[in-house]
């Protein structure tokens, strides 16, 4: 099965969180919240929403930071994914 989002709908995969930084030390405590980063698995096409003309800014394999209280979770394929409006993304990480 695929998901595939209507309107300024994006779904994310999180991103699993390091538990220790790159010079090795363990951050206790990191397991206990979910990470806010995640990568864009999908997103609509746009156009108008609400009356208002969205433009999408994420596209497919962008890792992105979203709210933290946001979305809704979704099983498919013993996979979890969320799925958020776009205006819930609040940056995209560039490396």
């Amino acid at each position: 099965m695929k998901l595939k989002p209507l309107g300024d709908k994006v779904v994310l995969k999180q991103l699993i969180a390091e538990a220790t930084t790159k010079s090795g030390i363990v951050i206790p405590g990191a397991e206990k919240e979910k990470p806010q980063q995640a990568e864009v698995i999908a997103a609509g096409p746009g156009g108008m929403v609400d009356g208002k003309e969205v433009k999408m800014e994420v596209k497919v394999g962008d890792k992105v930071i979203y709210s933290k209280y946001s979305g809704t979770e979704v099983q498919l394929d013993d996979e979890t994914y969320i799925v958020v409006k776009q205006n819930d993304i609040v940056a995209i990480i560039e490396e």
